[in-house]
């Protein structure tokens, strides 16, 4: 082997075993700036939090490694916390959204950071860029149907408040006697308009809940809203004097009700059962702490 061909080899082996030195020790650097950071986060000192955290996030930019990934969602999370603690400070609202959207662009998955993203555009009152937001998860084939249909359901529930602010009022909702019994009869609103942004609304609101139950059968949230609207369109039926499809809307909101009913138990029992497991994990814990001593 000629010198320039061994100076050559000898050159590519250094670089090689140099980078992969480099790549180790940036990954121990970072799993001790998470460390550090997390326990400064614990302490409720954001900014130092946040300067552990972006120095982890400058060893691995692009989220390559487990300890770039979550460098990247922490400092989302410890920004979103320092905002909370003040929220004049609308600037760091954003940072903290665009810092989310980098997690979602390793991990389109990551529903805590989709859920955050939405909640900080609510916070600022940034109501197109909710929608927006919201509506593009919900027709990502990308994500879970679950995750899908959880965003159905967020739509869902907007149009489904757009809807009950127009017909449940003084003026649509009223009391009346029928067959001996007070009952509930709904009227149209006197202004035109306000009667059409109801049944847009309506409508609307069931065609996106029919979608989240479709997605996930199971979830007890989306039968929840798909009841409700239900109900809503029954009163813009009652209000159109379609007695019939009335009542073919209060039957199938019946039903919903009753899917809804039997998802919030079996809820219920699952959260109950992992509180006694927990207080029982929690027990022995202390029990064999006790012996210890």
């Amino acid at each position: 082997m000629s010198f320039s061909r061994l100076s050559l080899f000898v050159f590519i082996i250094t670089t090689v075993l140099i980078g992969t030195n480099c790549s180790y020790y940036n990954r121990i650097v970072g799993r001790k700036n998470l460390v550090d950071g997390a326990n400064a986060y614990k302490g409720r000192k954001f900014a130092e939090a946040e300067r552990l955290f972006r120095e982890a996030v400058a060893l691995d930019p692009e989220g390559a490694t487990t300890e770039g990934k979550a460098a990247q969602l922490f400092l989302a999370r410890t920004i979103h916390s320092a905002y909370i603690g003040n929220r004049r400070e609308t600037d760091r609202a954003e940072e903290a959204i665009r810092e989310y959207q980098k997690v979602l662009q390793n991990d389109p998955k990551d529903q805590s950071s989709f859920k955050a993203v939405a909640n900080l555009y609510e916070n600022l009152g940034k109501d197109d860029e909710w929608l927006k937001w919201v509506t593009d998860r919900a027709n990502n084939e990308q994500v879970p149907p679950d995750q899908r249909a959880e965003a159905f359901t967020s739509l869902a529930a907007k149009k489904n408040t757009c809807a009950n602010d127009i017909s449940d009022t003084d003026a649509t909702k009223k009391t009346v006697t029928e067959d001996g019994k007070q009952v509930f009869k709904f009227v149209k609103p006197e202004n035109p308009a306000d009667f059409d942004k109801l049944k847009q609304c309506a409508t609307e609101g069931l065609q996106l809940s029919s979608k989240a139950v479709e997605l996930d059968s199971n979830s007890d949230s989306a039968w929840s809203y798909q009841t409700s609207l239900l109900i809503q369109n029954m009163r813009v039926a009652e209000m159109e004097g379609d007695t019939a499809r009335a009542e073919q809307f209060k039957v199938q909101s019946d039903q919903a009700k009753e899917k809804f009913t039997a998802l919030s138990e079996i809820k219920r029992q699952k959260e109950q059962e992992e509180a006694e497991r927990k207080k029982a994990a929690e027990e022995a814990a202390a029990a064999a702490a006790n012996k210890k001593k």
